[in-house]
């Protein structure tokens, strides 16, 4: 047991060290300004967006590839929220004096990263259906996650989490659409 505590430990202090580090690329205005904005496009506008694009040049088509996608991001949330309520992580700028804050939290908890979780969970997705997208994608996908950590609301574990429980709904939907 006390090899496990150890190895909890260390995975700790990487992760709160990695926290403030990339927290602390936010006082560049550029970067800073740069992850909001990806931040904000991840609250949904995005995803909205792209479902709006498949329904309106994909037609009826479109319609399932859209339905599977709200019905992937509804369980996730639901998922995520339940989480975030049975954890009760703190962020890490409540934590740590030296995180630096540069964006404005949606609720109280850290743990997982709901904008992560989505993110990956849409983006995956859209790329069952459509792969050619993958370009524009998964770099947005990547940017979402660390944005969370940039701006300070989230340790890298809790974008993990987010991305693994995303992944984890795609495959569990994977043979129902």
């Amino acid at each position: 047991m006390f090899i496990w505590q150890q190895t909890l430990g260390w995975v700790m202090a990487v992760d709160s060290r990695m926290c403030v580090q990339l927290s602390h690329t936010g006082q560049y205005r550029f970067i800073r300004q740069l992850f909001r904005a990806v931040s904000r496009l991840g609250d949904g506008a995005f995803w909205y967006l792209l479902m709006l694009v498949i329904l309106i040049t994909q037609g009826a088509a479109g319609v399932m590839v859209c339905l599977h996608m709200v019905t992937t991001a509804l369980t996730g949330t639901l998922i995520y929220k339940w989480l975030k309520q049975r954890t009760s992580r703190p962020r890490p700028f409540q934590v740590r004096q030296d995180v630096l804050l540069s964006g404005t939290p949606l609720d109280y908890f850290s743990f997982p990263s709901g904008h992560t979780l989505h993110a990956v969970a849409f983006g995956l997705v859209a790329l069952q259906y459509y792969p050619a997208l993958w370009p524009v994608l998964v770099p947005f996908m990547a940017l979402v996650g660390l944005s969370r950590v940039v701006l300070g609301l989230h340790y890298p574990s809790d974008v993990l989490a987010g991305a693994a429980i995303g992944f984890a709904l795609v495959q569990a939907y994977a043979g129902i659409f």
